[in-house]
C-alpha cells in the first residue's frame, strides 16, 4: 500500500475530509473527528481503534501493525507500516476505526 492509495481509500469514506495535523494528514469523520493520520516520510498510518480492536489487529503482523508507543498506544491509536499492509486489510482496518468514531460519537 502507498501513501496515495492510503489517502484514497481514508477518503472513501462518507463526510471524511483531509487535514493538517502536526507532521501528519488526518482523517476526519464531519470535520472533527479524527479516525486515521498518515506520515508520509515514515509511509506509516495511525488508526484509531477500540482497544479490543487494536490487540485484535495487532496479532495480524506484529512488526507491521502495533500500538503506537506512547499514551495514545493505550487509548487504541494501532501505527500501521503501509508497506507492508494490503489494501484489503487497509480498507477493513480504516472501515473499522471509522465506524467506531462514529459510534463514539452518538454517546
Amino acid at each position: 500500500m502507498t501513501c496515495d492509495q492510503f489517502t484514497e481509500l481514508a477518503l472513501s469514506f462518507p463526510h471524511t475530509i483531509a487535514a493538517p495535523h502536526f507532521e501528519r494528514t488526518a482523517f476526519k469523520v464531519a470535520g472533527k473527528r479524527i479516525f486515521a493520520t498518515l506520515h508520509e516520510e515514515s509511509e506509516t498510518a495511525n488508526i484509531k481503534f477500540s482497544p479490543a480492536d487494536q490487540s485484535v489487529y495487532s496479532l495480524i503482523d506484529k512488526e507491521a501493525i502495533y500500538p503506537v508507543n506512547n499514551k495514545w498506544g493505550l487509548q487504541g491509536w494501532t501505527t500501521f507500516q503501509l508497506a507492508r499492509v494490503d489494501n484489503q486489510l487497509m480498507l477493513d482496518a480504516l472501515n473499522t476505526a471509522y465506524n467506531e468514531v462514529l459510534k463514539s460519537k452518538k454517546k
